[in-house]
C-alpha cells in the first residue's frame, strides 16, 4: 500500500536532509576510484584496466567485511529511535570489534587472489600492473573496516555531515598523493599504478582516523556517556550483529563480486574492451552512489521509525527514499543516452575505447532505473531488519541468471564485452522486481500493526 502524495511530501524534507550528505559521501567514495582511473589513464589503456581490475578484485573481498557491519544500521538506528543511547554505544563498540576481527581474513583472501592472478588468463601487460596494485591496496583493510563501523554509527545518529566532509577531504588527499606517486613529482619515485594503490591506503587511513576523532569530539561535547561504556566483549551481542550482517555481506559480495567477475572475464578480451568496461563501470558506479546513499538514509529513517513504534512512518520513509531514487536514476539514464561521448572522453582519448564505451553506456542507460530500485529498496528492507531477502535475490539474480547469460553472450555468441553488460542488466532487473515485491509485503505487515508496543533492537 503506497502512502498518499501528501504523506510522501511530508517525509521528503527530513529524508532529503539526511540523504544528501550521505549521497555526497558515497560520491566522494566513488570519485576516489574515478580519479585513480583518470590519472593512470595518462599512462596507458593497460593501466586503466589493471587498476580497475585490481580495485574490483580487492573490493570483492573487502565488501564482505563492510557488509557484516551493515547490521549496525538496524541496531543503532532502532536504539536511537527508542532513545536508548547506551545501546547505541554498545553496538558501536561491538562494531569496532567485528571490524578488527574480519580484517585479517579479508587481507589473507585478497593476497591469495593476487597470488593466483597469473591463472586468470589476463593480458600479460595488465597482469604485470594489476598484481602489485592488488598486493599494495590490501594494506588499507584495517582502516577501511574501522571507517565503515564509525560511519554506520554516525549515520544512525543523523550525524552525516562529518562523514561527507571526511570523504571530500580524503579525495583531495588521494589526488595529491596520486600526483606525487604515480608520476614521481617533487622528488618522489614514479611508481605508476602502484603509486595509485599507496594513495588509496593513505586516504583510507585518514578516513578512519578522522571519523574516530569526530566520534570522540561529539561524545565529549554532548556528554552522552560513551566513555563510561564497558569494553567487555559480549559474545551474544557480537553473534546477533554477525547474524544480521552475514546476509547483508553476502548480498553486497554477490552484487560487487559479479561485477568483479565480469571485469575478470573482460580481462580475457583485448585491452581496449577491458579499458572500455572499466570506464563504463566507473560511470555507472557514480550514478549508483545516489541510490546507495538513499539506501543508507532510508535504512536509518525506517529503523528509527520502527524503534519508536511508528509502523506507518517506517512505510512512508521507505517509499519516499525509493521514489527519490527512481526519479534520479531516470535522469541518469537520459544523460547516458544524450552525452555518452563527452563522458567517455573524460577518461580516454583513444578512439577505439570511446567507440566501445559509448555502446556500453547505452546498455547502462537501460538498467539504471532497476539498479536504483534494487539499491534503495535494499536499504528500506535493512531498516526493518530484513537482510536475507536481498542476499538470496542477489545471489540468484546475478550469479545464477545474469552472469551465465553474460558469459554465453560474450564468448558463446561472440558479442564481446557488450554481451557481458547485457547479462549484468538481466540480473539487475530480476533483483529489482523481487526486492520491490518483498518491500511491499513488509509495508502490508507494518500497516496491519501501526503501533509497535516495544522498541525493536533487532530484525522484525
Amino acid at each position: 500500500m503506497l502512502p498518499s502524495a501528501r504523506a510522501l511530501r511530508g517525509e521528503f524534507r527530513p529524508m532529503f536532509t539526511l540523504a544528501w550528505p550521505v549521497v555526497v559521501a558515497e560520491l566522494g567514495w566513488m570519485f576516489m576510484g574515478i580519479v585513480d582511473t583518470i590519472m593512470v589513464g595518462r599512462l596507458s589503456p593497460e593501466a586503466i584496466g589493471a587498476v580497475g581490475l585490481g580495485a574490483s578484485g580487492y573490493v570483492a573481498f573487502a565488501i564482505f567485511g563492510m557488509g557484516l557491519l551493515l547490521g549496525l544500521d538496524t541496531y543503532i538506528a532502532q536504539a536511537f529511535g527508542a532513545e536508548a543511547i547506551d545501546e547505541c554505544h554498545r553496538w558501536l563498540l561491538h562494531g569496532i570489534y567485528l571490524a578488527l576481527l574480519v580484517s585479517g581474513p579479508v587481507m589473507i583472501a585478497s593476497w591469495a587472489a593476487a597470488a593466483t592472478l597469473d591463472r586468470w588468463g589476463l593480458h600479460p601487460r595488465v597482469l604485470e600492473l594489476a598484481k602489485p596494485y592488488l598486493v599494495t591496496v590490501t594494506w588499507s583493510t584495517v582502516p577501511l573496516m574501522l571507517y565503515a563501523a564509525c560511519r554506520r554509527y554516525l549515520q544512525a545518529l543523523n550525524l552525516v555531515r562529518p562523514v561527507m566532509i571526511v570523504l571530500l577531504t580524503a579525495n583531495v588527499l588521494n589526488a595529491i598523493v596520486n600526483w606525487l606517486l604515480i608520476f614521481g613529482h617533487l622528488g618522489f619515485a614514479a611508481l605508476g599504478t602502484t603509486g595509485a594503490a599507496w594513495a588509496t591506503v593513505l586516504s583510507r587511513a585518514y578516513m578512519a582516523g578522522a571519523l574516530l576523532l569526530v566520534i570522540v569530539w561529539h561524545e565529549r561535547r554532548a556528554r552522552l556517556g560513551l566513555f563510561a561504556t564497558s569494553l567487555r566483549l559480549d559474545v551474544s551481542r557480537l553473534t546477533r550483529l554477525t547474524r544480521l550482517g552475514v546476509p547483508a555481506a553476502l548480498h553486497m559480495t554477490a552484487e560487487v563480486g559479479v561485477f568483479a567477475a565480469a571485469s575478470a572475464l573482460a580481462g580475457r578480451l583485448d585491452p581496449i574492451s577491458l579499458a572500455s568496461h572499466q570506464i563504463a563501470l566507473n560511470v555507472a558506479g557514480v550514478t549508483y552512489m545516489v541510490p546507495l546513499g538513499l539506501a543508507s538514509a532510508g535504512a536509518v529513517r525506517v529503523g528509527q521509525a520502527v524503534g519508536r513504534g511508528d509502523g506507518q512512518g517506517a512505510s512512508r520513509s521507505g517509499w519516499t527514499a525509493i521514489a527519490i531514487g527512481v526519479v534520479f536514476m531516470a535522469c541518469a539514464s537520459l544523460t547516458f543516452l544524450l552525452l555518452p561521448t563527452p563522458i567517455i572522453r573524460l577518461f580516454s582519448a583513444d578512439a577505439a575505447v570511446i567507440a566501445t564505451g559509448i555502446s556500453l553506456l547505452a546498455i547502462a542507460a537501460a538498467f539504471q532505473l532497476f539498479d536504483g530500485l534494487q539499491g534503495v529498496t535494499t536499504g528500506a528492507l535493512r531498516g526493518v531488519g530484513d537482510t536475507r531477502t536481498a542476499a538470496v535475490s542477489n545471489l540468484a539474480g546475478h550469479w545464477l541468471l545474469g552472469l551465465p547469460v553474460g558469459y554465453a553472450l560474450c564468448f558463446g555468441f561472440g558479442w564481446g564485452v557488450r554481451g557481458l553488460w547485457v547479462g549484468l542488466s538481466v540480473g539487475l532487473v530480476s533483483v529489482a522486481i523481487v526486492l520491490v515485491y518483498a518491500w511491499s509485503r513488509h509495508v502490508h505487515a507494518l500497516a496491519a500493526a501501526p503501533a509497535i508496543s516495544e522498541p525493536q533492537h533487532g530484525p522484525l
